[in-house]
């Protein structure tokens, strides 16, 4: 059970034993349709339970990635679902999570960029609907820069892992219970 005070510019949300969640700061009962708009304003805040005080933060925004799943289109397959469930409990999983955020960030930078370039372009004319036929093009060279981008990362993490290998052999290859250590063949 974490409780966790929120900074003083976070939003607060009670969540009561009702399931009804209360925006502290408007006064007001809201739906997880409401808590997904402040994702999306980048508003910060924080979903404690009302009685315990325990943070229930990322169990609400599971929730709202839930629903977003469940309908329209999904953004994760079954493979990458399976995937990331069979990274629970093993030792990778720190890794793993530091490695979806960073790439996440990583691509929310491509696009804020792309959008930058094209307002330099355009300028604040282009409309919604013009920006969304854009990126419709893009998508294939979207997906070719992120495949170049993952296969450079995963070339990069094998010799980082072989040069990590390397050190580890060279730094035991004194000690006596070395396995390649070439073995005494007196009896």
């Amino acid at each position: 059970m974490t409780q966790i005070s929120p900074p003083a510019a976070t939003r607060l949300i009670k969540k009561y034993p009702n399931r009804r969640l209360y925006d502290t700061q408007t006064s007001a009962y809201i739906t997880l349709s409401d808590v997904k708009q402040l994702v999306l304003d980048n508003q910060a805040f924080q979903v404690v339970d009302a009685k315990s005080g325990e943070d229930l933060t990322r169990s609400i925004l599971l929730q709202i990635i839930l629903e977003e799943e469940s309908g329209g289109v999904p953004m994760f397959s079954s493979v990458a679902l399976s995937q990331i469930i069979r990274f629970y409990g093993h030792a990778m999983q720190g890794v793993m999570g530091t490695f979806l955020e960073k790439n996440i960030q990583a691509f929310m930078d491509i696009q804020d960029r792309m959008a930058e370039q094209s307002k330099g372009l355009y300028g604040n004319q282009v409309a919604p609907e013009a920006w969304a036929q854009f990126m419709n093009v893009q998508t294939p060279v979207l997906q070719n820069m992120m495949n170049s981008y993952i296969d450079q990362s995963k070339n990069l993490f094998v010799q980082m892992q072989d040069q990590m290998q390397d050190q580890t052999r060279s730094m035991f290859s004194a000690f006596p219970f070395n396995p390649n250590a070439p073995k005494d063949s007196k009896k």
